[in-house]
């Protein structure tokens, strides 16, 4: 799952920073552009939900093998947009199926141990990061090549056929990643209230019998099914966690929504120094997580302290930012966020799926992606308010957001720690 986590990033990323360029030469305005774009984060705002949790009831191979079959439709369809139309239409299959790696982090918390979950995690997001920050420079020399941006989208579109077959070679057997989700589910229940049991376990004891039978249901007996666990999970105590994801994701896209604008407003510094200092944040959150499992153990496996020291590391760095005099102590913001912000992704999914159980892994990471587009959609509002004041103001406010958010973890702090929820179990 890691090389076509690889692959999927960086056949993305290769692509997505030329559409706003291909886009111009079609003659579309930038406002159509940018209504286009929008399109897409509402389209993966309704859709990251549907499709995790339809993941859960057919199963991953065939949920993942669908999505990512339509995504290179979507991507091939890219790559034969001679007109603004057809590259809007090429759009929608991949806002709606683009999921992959929502859907293989959904099976690798099937097939590992709750105590190996972040490690695995932090492994998976570099291996995807690893893939973001090459993507861009081969579609960058791509692009200057005659008709470079069609070629970029059929190589993309390939490398998503590529993935398909890589994931129907891997050798997992659905029965048996559904009955260890079973099985970690019924280890993890005794830990936790029967309140918390009858939301948050969506009916995992026939769970087995899903992943085989379900993918013959008809569409509608599908769609039942996919709205009544949905409504489960909405039902579920489980907000405060999403709350805290959406209220830190905010944060960290305030600090990123004005930086190169920022830096030159405020040091002088041009675009081109601001776009390194990201790439170089970027390597260094590949690194953050490669260093997950020296983390955890040194936290004895408790996510919940890990994601609070985490977030807190986070809000000081991002005031350390908002209030810098000098450029090496923007430098020095942006060595350490890229850590603490790394390891806070992957335990906030770590920790909504230790309260939420295995056996909803698929709509737990699919609400939890809807939560962040949330967050994508809200951001560049709040930004756009905040730099009406100063060009300080979006990370001012990301601070706020931030301590919002650990606020709001202290407070249930109790309530995880009293049933067990939070730190993970030694086997």
């Amino acid at each position: 799952l890691f090389m076509p986590s690889f692959q999927d990033l960086f056949g993305v990323s290769m692509v997505v920073p030329l559409m706003s360029l291909h886009i111009k030469s079609l003659g579309a305005s930038h406002t159509v552009g940018g209504i286009i774009g929008s399109l897409y984060g509402v389209m993966q705002l309704f859709s990251s939900t549907f499709v995790g949790c339809w993941s859960d009831i057919v199963g991953r191979r065939y949920s993942l093998l669908a999505c990512i079959l339509l995504s290179a439709l979507g991507y091939f369809l890219l790559g034969t947009s001679t007109t603004v139309f057809l590259f809007a239409i090429s759009r929608v299959p991949v806002g709606i199926f683009k999921h992959t790696l929502s859907i293989s982090k959904a099976l690798l918390s099937d097939l590992v141990s709750e105590r190996d979950r972040p490690l695995v995690m932090g492994r998976f997001n570099a291996a995807s990061g690893v893939g973001f920050i090459l993507g861009p420079v081969v579609g960058g020399y791509l692009a200057e090549l005659e008709d470079g941006f069609y070629q970029t989208s059929f190589i993309c579109a390939s490398i998503f056929l590529l993935n398909a077959g890589l994931v129907w070679m891997l050798p997992w057997n659905e029965e048996n990643t559904v009955n260890r989700g079973h099985q970690q589910g019924n280890k993890s229940t005794d830990s936790f209230s029967a309140k918390a049991d009858n939301d948050l376990h969506l009916k995992s004891g026939s769970n087995g019998a899903m992943a085989s039978d379900s993918l013959f249901w008809s569409p509608w007996i599908q769609v039942t099914t996919v709205l009544k666990r949905i409504k489960e999970i909405a039902c579920s105590n489980l907000w405060d966690v999403f709350l805290v994801r959406l209220l830190m994701s905010v944060a960290i896209l305030l600090y990123y929504s004005n930086f190169s604008l920022a830096l030159e407003e405020r040091f002088g510094v041009k675009p081109l120094f601001a776009g390194y200092l990201m790439s170089y944040s970027s390597a260094l959150g590949v690194l953050a997580g490669c260093l997950l499992g020296p983390i955890t153990r040194l936290y004895q496996h408790n996510t919940y302290r890990i994601l609070l020291h985490s977030s807190t590391f986070t809000c000081t760095l991002i005031f350390l930012y908002a209030s810098a005099l000098s450029m090496w102590m923007v430098i020095l913001s942006s060595t350490f966020l890229a850590f603490s912000t790394t390891i806070g992704r992957t335990c906030i999914i770590d920790l909504e799926l230790t309260i939420g159980g295995n056996e909803a892994s698929g709509t737990l990471l699919g609400v939890g992606q809807s939560v962040t587009s949330v967050g994508r959609i809200i951001a560049p509002l709040l930004s756009g308010i905040a730099q009406e004041f100063s060009p300080c103001g979006p990370p001012g406010l990301g601070v706020g957001l931030a301590l919002v958010a650990i606020l709001i973890m202290n407070a249930n702090k109790q309530k995880y720690c009293s049933h067990g929820n939070v730190k993970l179990k030694n086997e």
